[in-house]
């Protein structure tokens, strides 16, 4: 099940991709990474998709990582008495806290921390976005407002506020609670959706004690301006477009997700493009151009992973999105000027010893001829240096922690592979090269690099690099180590 590419693919699990046949075909076609989305589903619904991907993981004999979107606090309207109303453009809108049924003049906005948080300029979005009111006046109870670009309300319509940052924690109690869930169900990582500060992302860290990674969704404006802050506290980020086209103008949008992915590869964490990527697929077998053209440019930025959303989930052709975005992704990677693009935004780091490493070894891997570069790793930092890197040749990941090794199936280029506990660097160097040979990486007469650290199964240790022979004669032949 060796991939031929070195992006990975994220693929949403719904209706359409439930039962055991989809979700193994899923993963021959090319997902790497299934998404759990808390919105939508019960525990049970979950459960059920959990137990069926570790089905699948121990038939295919290669790890699966397991992603659980939190839900995120959600803004909604109240209900019409009417039905829906249909506000003009120039016209007056109040949004209050009073629970009665609305109507053209008024509806209920049932979260007092927008009203504490709005200042009169204020912009508030409804309908993802498709209409726009402008605050005249506002209150602890009430927002006055011009509708600025009109449309269709209707009963419980989200509502976005993209010019202040709201005084609502990222995580609800519905969150919590699936986050308890998700965590001892034995997820590899949780996103957190409606972060706007780095606190948001430490709430959800202690929370989860170290059971999953946590990755930052980045979807509203306060989480870009607090970007730096945010990385630091965060295992990985996903560029959540859709939120952020619908709270910033769609043509920030493109610029915002190069500038994160480049930060997030500096920083050797690893981060998702989502949302729309191959959106007209839920109702077609084939993309469109500028799909592909979207799926291309994320994984030329050197993004680690592509997401699929309502295409795999509740789409008509859930496998064919998966094999399109495979397709994709091997052939930019044969792409000549992806080399150049890739190599040219890599940015130096030598701040520790393990840095030093990691790019000597791809130094090594790219001057001379090496076929892979092997690294044993215990809470799969060494993988993610290495894979900051983004070498020419593929990157073993070897670990004796089963949850290591699903986790870094999100890392750009990382063959993950689970192998005992190793106690002598020999040891580990002909555990390399067997790897590299039966999964098709090497032969025998060509050599690997192996990245570990003396002592082993010591986290942060990383402090040896060789070259090795794939021919275990040459090696026994070296002596004891």
């Amino acid at each position: 099940m060796r991939r031929m590419r070195n992006i990975k693919i994220v693929a949403t699990l719904g209706p359409a991709s439930s039962d055991h046949a989809t979700i193994r075909a899923l993963f021959e076609a090319g997902a790497d990474v299934f998404r759990l989305n808390m919105s939508h589903g019960t525990h049970d619904d979950i459960a059920a998709r959990h137990a069926i991907i570790r089905a699948v993981e121990a038939e295919c004999g290669r790890p699966i990582a397991i992603l659980a979107d939190l839900q995120g606090p959600k803004l909604r309207v109240g209900t019409f008495a009417d039905g829906p109303v249909e506000l003009a453009e120039g016209a007056r809108f109040r949004l209050d806290l009073d629970p009665a049924e609305g109507g053209a003049a008024r509806v209920c906005l049932p979260h007092p921390e927008i009203f504490a948080a709005l200042e009169p300029g204020a912009d508030l979005l409804v309908n993802d976005g498709k209409i726009r009111l402008r605050v005249d006046d506002c209150g602890p109870d009430f927002a006055d407002c011009t509708v600025a670009v009109g449309g269709t309300i209707s009963n419980r319509k989200g509502v976005n506020v993209p010019d202040v940052v709201l005084p609502l924690a990222a995580l609800s109690e519905k969150d919590r609670r699936d986050l308890e869930f998700v965590c001892d169900l034995g997820v590899e990582w949780l996103a957190l959706s409606f972060v706007q500060r780095p606190e948001d992302v430490e709430e959800a860290r202690a929370l989860a004690r170290g059971r999953a990674a946590v990755m930052s969704k980045i979807e509203k404006p306060a989480a870009v301006k607090a970007f730096d802050e945010i990385l630091k506290v965060s295992d990985g980020v996903m560029v959540a477009r859709g939120d952020l086209g619908v709270e910033l103008p769609v043509h920030a949008v493109p610029p915002i997700q190069k500038r994160l992915v480049r930060r997030c590869r500096a920083a050797a964490k690893p981060v998702i493009v989502a949302t729309q990527m191959l959106e007209s697929m839920i109702e077609s077998p084939v993309p469109t151009r500028a799909e592909v053209s979207d799926v291309a440019t994320a994984i030329y930025e050197g993004a680690d992973a592509v997401m699929l959303s309502a295409e795999s989930a509740a789409g008509q052709y859930p496998v064919e999105a998966v094999r399109t975005m495979n397709n994709v992704a091997q052939e930019v990677e044969r792409d000549p000027t992806y080399r150049e693009v890739i190599e040219s935004s890599r940015r130096a780091n030598r701040s520790t010893v393990a840095d030093a490493i990691v790019a000597a070894a791809r130094e090594i891997a790219e001057t001379t001829d090496i076929r892979a570069i092997c690294c044993f790793t215990q809470s799969g930092n060494t993988v993610s240096l290495v894979a900051r890197e983004r070498p020419r040749v593929p990157i073993i990941a070897l670990t004796p922690l089963g949850g290591t090794a699903r986790r870094l199936c999100l890392t750009w280029g990382a063959h993950c592979v689970v192998v005992e506990p190793q106690e002598r660097f020999k040891g580990a160097v002909l555990c390399a090269v067997q790897i590299a040979r039966e999964a098709g990486f090497a032969r025998q007469e060509d050599q690997v690099v192996v990245i570990a650290g003396v002592p082993f199964n010591v986290q942060g240790s990383t402090n040896i690099l060789r070259i090795a022979p794939c021919d275990e004669r040459l090696i026994y032949r070296a002596g004891p180590e």
